[in-house]
């Protein structure tokens, strides 16, 4: 540009000096031809680096992931080919998923018993009051049956001795009678029995044993959300746009969470492209400054040497209008690393 304008101002002093001689070429006018050039591009060069400065030192670099399997396994597809554009949610590889499926399984069919052991738990406590119940209202039924038998015999024994009873009758009343205490006797063996077992089964003791089936319940869910989360890391999907390099994986792969040696390298389609710009450049841009480049807006940070990215269709080594937003600083003097969304 500098070359340029000085053609056009060395054709122009042409047409005056030479060509139409519309003024003396002396001392003077050579002295004021030469110097207003020199004065002109120094200012116009020194202008240009405040207000639109420019870089020579540009870099374009792309962000690379290392792809590896978060659980092991033999690989059993590999759809992709390398090389090429790879949209974001796209199957990169697929993992056997048959252990994990049992895995599953097993934890389902545990977290299933304990859930019926929760509720048998439950039951057996309400049986045992059922049953103690049962056994009071059976004595008492007996008990009650025993004093009218014992009545009975009373009253065949006063008629016996009058003459008036019949002897077998008394006989039959005496039978009930001992027939009533067995059973009584009974009942109040059973009766006992039950609250033993309600004894030994105190209030404390119901709830440590349904605290502890509601333990294992939840370590069992645990352990089956985390064989559910093995079994979708079976299928790895690309985490981003971008294309896979060093493609290692073939189906029969054993596939292993190693992340010294990845399965795949995944460079994503976003790039940054950074440029180097000298301190009395950008001195002018003061932080929260932002202005309207050809491209996006930028939001301005520091008035030191930076870093900067330059957004747009195309890498942008100059950037007139853009301010700059700090993220790191890097040596051998303060630069300072930005991102803008492209």
């Amino acid at each position: 540009m500098e070359l340029l304008l000085l053609g056009i101002y060395a054709f122009f002093a042409w047409l005056v000096f030479f060509k139409f001689k519309w003024l003396p070429w002396n001392i003077v006018s050579q002295v004021i031809t030469i110097t207003l050039p020199i004065i002109g591009l120094t200012v116009l060069i020194l202008t240009l680096n405040v207000v639109a400065p420019s870089s020579a030192d540009v870099r374009v670099i792309n962000y690379v992931v290392s792809v590896n399997p978060q659980v092991k396994g033999i690989v059993t597809e590999v759809p992709i080919t390398p090389n090429r554009p790879i949209k974001k949610g796209e199957v990169l590889f697929k993992l056997d998923p048959t252990p994990y499926q049992l895995d599953a399984k097993n934890y389902e069919a545990q977290l299933a018993k304990l859930k019926v052991d929760l509720v048998t738990a439950g039951a057996n406590t309400r049986n045992l009051k059922q049953q103690l119940n049962a056994a009071t209202g059976n004595r008492n039924a007996v008990s009650s049956q025993l004093k009218l038998a014992q009545m009975r015999v009373r009253q065949f024994e006063e008629l016996s001795k009058s003459g008036a009873g019949n002897k077998f009758d008394l006989e039959q009343a005496q039978a009930d009678v001992a027939n009533l205490e067995a059973q009584l006797a009974s009942a109040k063996a059973s009766e006992a029995q039950v609250r033993e077992k309600m004894a030994a089964k105190t209030p404390d003791g119901d709830q440590d044993e349904v605290a502890n089936i509601k333990a294992q319940i939840a370590a069992a869910e645990a352990q089956l959300a985390n064989a559910r989360w093995s079994l979708d890391q079976t299928v790895y999907r690309a985490p981003a746009n971008g294309t896979v390099i060093s493609l290692a994986l073939r189906p029969g792969t054993m596939a292993t969470p190693f992340p010294s040696i990845p399965a795949m390298n995944f460079v994503e389609e976003e790039n940054w492209i950074l440029a180097i710009y000298n301190q009395n450049e950008v001195r002018k841009i003061k932080p929260g400054r932002r202005r309207r480049s050809p491209s996006r807006c930028i939001p301005a940070a520091s008035s030191r040497p930076r870093w900067t990215r330059s957004c747009g269709p195309r890498p942008r080594a100059s950037c007139p209008s853009a301010a700059l937003t700090p993220q790191r600083e890097l040596r051998p003097f303060r630069q300072i690393v930005s991102r803008c969304a492209c």
